[in-house]
Order: C-alpha cells, then sequence, then structure tokens
C-alpha cells in the first residue's frame, strides 16, 4: 500500500525515527500529520534519543551505513538547519587486524574517502590522511600500547537532545500536529482486520491511511498482536557521567571519541559542561513482567525534573554494570575511575539480532508501517533516516533495502558491533542508585 500527499498520517512516537518520518514527509507535500507521544513532556526524557550526546560515525562494517553516515553527518554540519549540534571530535574506533568490525569499518571509512588517522600498537607515531591534521592528543597514544586504531576525523558527537528539539520545531513550523501526552492504547481496525487509526488511553481517537509505529523501546511490549518481539527486542544500556573540573576537562577537550567494540566500553569527550558520559556497548538487559511478556522499559526513580531539558534523565542501574563502566575507565582513562558519578540511566533500546533496522508495512496489516529497531546507532540518522521511511511508505525504496529491513527478513551475514554478548534479564534486587 502507497501513500499519497493527501493521506492522513498518524505517527506512534516522537524520537529519532517518528520525527525524521514527520520531517520528510512534511517535506515532500503531505499535509495531514500527527505525531502522537505517550510522554505528557517532549522531548519526551526516559527516549533513548533524549541524551546529552550520541556519537556520530561512519566506521561501520556495512557499507550501506557508512554511506547513509557519510550523508548525515554533510547534513548535521549545515549549522544553519542544526545549529551547534554536531561536534567533530574524531571517533577512535580500535582494530585486531583479524576481519574484525573495526577492521572492515576501516575499510569502508578508506573506500569512501573519510580522512583517517592510523595508530599502530605501541607506537606514537600517526599516518594522517591530511598532513595538515592536528596532532594526537597524549592521552589518546597511551591508549594504544598494546592495541592498534584509527580515527575516522569525519566523526564526532552529537547533542542528541538538542538535535530533537530542533527537529519537533521544523515539524511544526512545516504544519506538523505533535501531541504530548498521548499514549496509545490500541490500532483501530477496519473490517477486514487493516489498521485505520488508534485510541490513546484518554479514549481520544485518530483515524488514519497509514499508522507509523515509532515507538522505539515501547514498539513490541505496546502492540503484542503483531508479534514484534522475536524481531524487536527491548534492551537497556547503562550509561554512565562524570562531572570534571574545568582544569580536568581541558586534558581530555581534544580527545575523539573512543570506541572499543572488543570490550564494548566507549567514551565521549567533556561536553559544553565539563561532563564526560560512558557506557559498555553491550547485549544489554531485558525486563519481562510475566514470563509471556515482550521486554518492556522500567524505571525505578523519576527524572531529575531540573536536568531534564538538558538530557539528564537519571535512572537507578544495575550495581554490576556500574562496576564495570568503572572497570572500562581503570583500563582507559585510571585518573577518572574513582571520580563520583555525575548521574547515570538505563537507556532503553530496540535491538534486532542483525542490527539492521526494521522498516516497511506490517506483513499482515497494510495499515501499519514500521519504523524501529534501532539497535543503539539511529540517532546519528536523525536528519535522513525518515527518507528511508518515507521511501517505504511511498514504495519507493530500493528492493534491496525492503528485503533488507523487511520485519520477517533473514539475518544478514555483516558482523554485528556486539559479538559474543547475550542480553540479560533485569535484576530488580541489584538495583543502585549513582549517588
Amino acid at each position: 500500500m502507497a501513500i499519497q500527499p493527501e493521506s492522513g498520517i498518524v505517527i506512534v512516537g516522537a524520537g529519532c525515527f517518528g520525527l525524521s518520518t514527520a520531517y520528510h514527509l512534511l517535506r515532500r507535500g503531505y499535509t495531514k500529520i500527527t505525531v502522537l507521544d505517550r510522554s505528557p513532556v517532549l522531548p519526551a526524557p526516559e527516549a533513548a534519543s533524549t541524551d546529552i550526546n550520541k556519537i556520530v560515525r561512519s566506521c561501520y562494517a556495512d557499507i550501506f551505513y557508512s554511506k547513509l553516515a557519510r550523508d548525515a553527518i554533510a547534513k548535521w554540519k549545515n549549522a544553519t538547519e542544526w545549529a551547534d549540534c554536531y561536534r567533530e571530535s574524531g571517533v577512535l574506533v580500535l582494530l585486531t587486524g583479524e576481519g574484525s568490525y573495526g577492521d572492515l569499518a576501516l575499510v569502508n571509512d578508506r573506500a569512501l574517502g573519510a580522512r583517517t588517522v592510523l595508530l599502530p600498537a605501541g607506537s606514537t607515531n600517526t599516518v594522517p590522511s591530511d598532513p595538515s591534521s592536528p596532532a594526537l592528543p597524549p592521552v589518546v597514544q597511551n591508549l594504544l600500547q598494546d592495541k592498534s586504531g584509527y580515527i575516522n576525523e569525519d566523526s564526532g558527537w552529537v547533542h542528541s537532545s538538542r538535535a530533537v528539539e530542533l527537529l519537533i520545531d521544523k515539524v511544526k513550523s512545516l504544519g506538523g500536529n505533535i501531541l504530548p501526552g498521548k499514549a496509545v492504547a490500541h490500532l483501530i481496525k477496519d473490517p477486514h482486520g487493516k489498521t485505520n487509526g488508534v485510541k490513546c488511553a484518554d479514549e481520544s481517537e485518530y483515524k488514519a491511511d497509514c499508522v507509523v509505529l515509532a515507538a522505539g523501546a515501547w514498539t513490541a511490549s505496546a502492540f503484542p498482536e503483531l508479534d514484534l518481539e522475536e524481531t524487536c527486542v527491548a534492551t537497556a544500556q547503562v550509561v554512565g557521567k562524570i562531572q570534571l573540573t574545568p582544569e580536568e576537562a581541558q586534558a581530555y577537550r581534544a580527545n575523539p571519541v573512543y570506541l572499543d567494540l572488543d570490550s564494548g566500553f566507549y567514551m565521549f569527550p567533556p561536553n559544553d559542561q565539563d561532563v564526560v558520559k560512558c557506557a559498555v556497548h553491550a547485549a544489554g538487559f531485558t525486563y519481562r513482567p510475566t514470563s509471556t511478556s515482550a521486554s518492556t522499559p522500567i524505571f525505578l526513580k523519576p527524572p531529575n525534573e531540573k536536568d531534564t531539558s538538558h538530557g539528564h534523565f537519571e535512572t537507578a542501574v544495575p550495581k554490576a554494570a556500574l562496576q564495570e563502566l568503572r572497570a572500562g575507565l581503570a583500563n582507559t582513562f585510571p585518573a577518572l575511575a574513582d571520580k563520583p558519578w555525575a548521574g547515570a540511566r538505563m537507556c532503553w533500546y530496540t535491538d534486532s539480532a542483525d542490527e539492521d533496522w526494521v522498516i516497511g508495512f506490517h506483513p499482515r496489516d497494510p495499515g501499519v508501517m514500521l519504523a524501529t529497531a534501532g539497535s543503539g546507532h539511529a540517532l546519528k540518522f536523525l536528519p535522513n533516516i525518515g527518507s528511508l521511511v518515507a521511501d517505504a511508505m511511498e514504495g519507493k525504496m530500493d528492493a534491496e533495502l525492503v528485503r533488507k529491513f523487511a520485519l520477517d527478513r533473514a539475518k544478514n551475514d555483516v558482523p554485528v558491533s556486539r559479538p559474543g554478548k547475550e542480553q540479560s534479564e533485569l535484576d530488580l534486587s541489584d538495583i543502585v542508585s549513582s549517588e
């Protein structure tokens, strides 16, 4: 089922997928776009996209995402559209020389002309693609005594919650209707079983020619009748933040984002408030209220209201996860390993087994367009991911991509960025505050 510019579209979820889809549809001339979100406050504090920063990298083992990321980065760099959200700090990716995800990413980055700096193990020498590249800070060189890596200088990080705020404004300015506090209770079906609208918990109804489900980590559990759990699994990643003094921050200011896909540990350089964020890129935690439930987000501490507008949503987190973050700091930036946490949170994603997104009409319901399974790497594509969804809705998506993003696809054979790690069911007795 392809849609037309006069079609009524209801988008469930005002996060990365939902807002970007609304934006691109409006840019294509659609006039009846309504975005609903369960959160009474937007950007939604609990959403994965509402955070102080997210990595923006073209360092992918799958060249499709490398190309799409480079297109997104070109858009991020347009200050007229995205202000100063994007910071081109560079991204340091560790290598094994054995065909790892990072090794394949380097091949793709080079093939696409990215500026790269090779970092041989045990050496402080660099091999920049651009002779004018600045010298690397010593703290980065000290990380590579027994590892090799490369820096993609065309990558960095983005102030994600600020970017979402900007996109909300863009959607509204183009005539989109964004309604917070609208938790969708269920889909409305026509006599033939095709979805033609939604009903919210407050009993309000919104009819539509197409309903786009972009509800993030709530997608599978909120719509159990669609049987999404096998492909779209809600998983929680733990992130921690450390407040540095201005003097401490200066020592790390010139660092690239550090990304070790073997251990999973990654860390950002300080942001404008001298806060560094770190996390472990792992399979994460699931939470199923019953043995037959789909995994669904749970938060055991309310948001810190004074910080919400800056993307600082804090929750209690598993004690073991904080210990893993401490270990990662001790192995990389030991001077920070014992500093107190300024905050931590459970960041809930929707993961697919192969890390490809799910974009396409539901195979049993042509009234439902799925736009989900960000798998922890969608926010960097905020400027252009909605174009893919709009293409799918209009029946214009390349056939190869239709297969790649189908709900009922075969798993692809590209290496995933989180190999060898299994999801753990959240143990509520192990939950602690970071304070």
